[in-house]
């Protein structure tokens, strides 16, 4: 068994968000999986079962829990294969559903890889629990964007949209990891995707994850897709749209999100991306 490491939504070593990727994981039992995933020590790593023909049973693990669906680990899951096997069309058999993955090589030689998510939705965050998320990172009523509503959005995993209107505020992230670890897991949120709007189609982003033992994620596919979903129901962007999600600049690992959202409800969104070996 080998565990390949990938930086994924970059094309730098020293960018983009670090994950592991087994491409053969047939036989590990869950404490294996947990293991590995903690001595990688990576927000995820992900572990493949192959099916033939470019199916693929596919887990993710944090150095502390299983997650139902990552976006970074899921590009370099799709890099690497495209690498090793070629590129093509990828079925993905994840907890959170099937994830299909289109991967190409463009123009420069480098391996690009877009994954359609599941059908995203969203759920009403109340003002008591903004409060709370309000008081543990130590924010302020007034750094919200009117405009951007606290909402919680899925994609495939849980993620609470947290939308301030000031480029400083979303730089200065302090917050205290287990109390918002209890907040998160009483309310099943996998990341707070604290977001601010550079434009109709730019936006900044920053993802504590303390669910998973990571202070911060330098890019998170799947925060990514959900956020695309919230914008489309509630109809915060021309549709269809292609959004730019730019991540982990705050942190020294910059990453750029590719966001596809299409104007059908019923459709997943598009996340693309590249990865780099380390």
């Amino acid at each position: 068994m080998e565990v390949l490491r990938y930086a994924a939504f970059t094309k730098q070593a020293d960018g983009g968000n670090p994950a592991g990727v087994v491409l053969d994981a047939t036989g590990l039992a869950d404490t294996d999986m947990a293991d590995i995933a903690k001595d990688v020590g990576y927000s995820e790593t992900a572990f493949v079962v192959p099916k033939g023909d470019g199916h693929l049973d596919v887990r993710y693990f944090s150095p502390s829990v299983e997650v139902p669906f990552c976006g970074h680990a899921t590009i370099a899951t799709a890099v690497a294969f495209a690498r090793q096997y070629g590129a093509g069309e990828l079925t993905l058999r994840t907890p959170a559903g099937v994830v299909p993955v289109h991967t190409g090589v463009d123009d420069t030689g480098w391996v690009v890889a877009t994954l359609t998510s599941v059908p995203p939705r969203t759920a009403a965050v109340t003002d008591a629990q903004t409060d709370q998320l309000l008081d543990v990172l130590g924010w302020r009523p007034s750094d919200l964007d009117p405009l951007l509503p606290p909402r919680a959005a899925y994609a495939g995993a849980w993620h609470v949209v947290l939308a301030t209107a000031s480029r400083d505020r979303l730089a200065r992230l302090d917050y205290d990891m287990p109390r918002l670890a209890a907040l998160m897991n009483r309310h099943g949120w996998v990341t707070v995707d604290l977001v601010c709007r550079e434009s109709t189609t730019v936006f900044h982003a920053r993802n504590p994850f303390p669910t998973g033992g990571v202070f911060e994620d330098p890019a998170t596919g799947a925060a990514a897709a959900a956020f695309g979903g919230y914008l489309r129901e509630a109809r915060l962007i021309p549709l269809p749209s292609r959004l730019t999600v730019l991540q982990g600049y705050d942190m020294g690992r910059p990453s750029t999100i590719t966001v596809t959202v299409s104007e059908d409800p019923r459709t997943g969104i598009g996340v693309t991306g590249t990865a780099v070996p380390l």
